[in-house]
């Protein structure tokens, strides 16, 4: 498992409802990480409605720090992020989530203990909490509605987290049990479709036949198969054939 030194520890400050604790730990665990920290909880803790959202996600709530305070929370940090939509007048540097989890696996890879700030539900962080923060997260939202639920918000940050540091594949095709057709597998399916629409009278005028040909294996090049999928075609035509012949 997840270690405290080798992920961030993400810090809900004054959470107001259970079902937002529940929610936050499930986007952590979706992500990877289970360091979670607890100040202050309006309707206390252990919390019977974290534990119902939290969807399998419980244990990390049974390993959560519970704090009073924020200070307490952050004693063995030596850098800290604090999550924010809206401009706080506050001198720091400013980060989108993707940037800020760059540095923080730069900063946890080289051994120092992160922390990121997420603020209660109604109103966010205030200042005062944000004075105790080395930089801000800054998440780009529609200015006119710069309200995240807190559950949102942690998944967004986790994602990133696990964007920086995971295997994150970003491109795939599941094949299932099958294989990609090979160069000559094409060409021989490109060769039955011509002689067969060669016999059939479909290159005409002649003149204009070896630039139909052209366009129908460029057509064949942007269909990228399986060796399943060329059978099925070639088994398409010759079930055509059949079907004329007996007419």
């Amino acid at each position: 498992m997840p270690s405290d030194t080798s992920q961030p520890s993400f810090v809900l400050v004054r959470p107001q409802m259970g079902e937002n604790i529940g929610a936050a730990a499930r986007a952590m665990w979706n992500f990877g990480l289970d360091r979670m920290r607890i100040v202050a909880p309006r309707d206390g803790w252990p919390n019977s409605k974290a534990v119902a959202m939290s969807s399998g996600a419980g244990r990390l709530l049974d390993e959560a720090q519970l704090f009073d305070d924020l200070g307490g929370a952050l004693g063995d940090r030596t850098y800290v992020f604090a999550t924010t939509a809206r401009q706080r007048g506050l001198t720091k540097p400013v980060y989108s989530p993707e940037r800020a989890m760059q540095i923080a696996a730069e900063k946890v890879a080289a051994g120092e203990k992160v922390a990121v700030l997420f603020g209660p539900e109604r109103a966010g962080l205030e200042n005062e909490d944000i004075a105790k923060a080395n930089a801000i997260i800054s998440v780009p939202v529609n200015p006119e509605y710069a309200s995240l639920n807190l559950g949102q918000c942690v998944l967004l940050t986790a994602y990133e987290w696990m964007r920086q540091t995971g295997d994150v594949v970003h491109e795939a095709t599941d094949l299932g049990k099958g294989d990609w057709a090979t160069g000559i597998e094409v060409e021989k399916l490109v060769e039955h479709y011509e002689d067969r629409l060669e016999e059939a009278g479909f290159f005409y005028p002649p003149e204009k036949a070896e630039g139909m040909k052209v366009n129908l294996r460029n057509l064949w090049s942007r269909m990228r198969m399986t060796r399943a999928d060329v059978q099925m075609l070639h088994g398409i035509m010759r079930q055509m054939v059949r079907w004329k012949d007996r007419g």
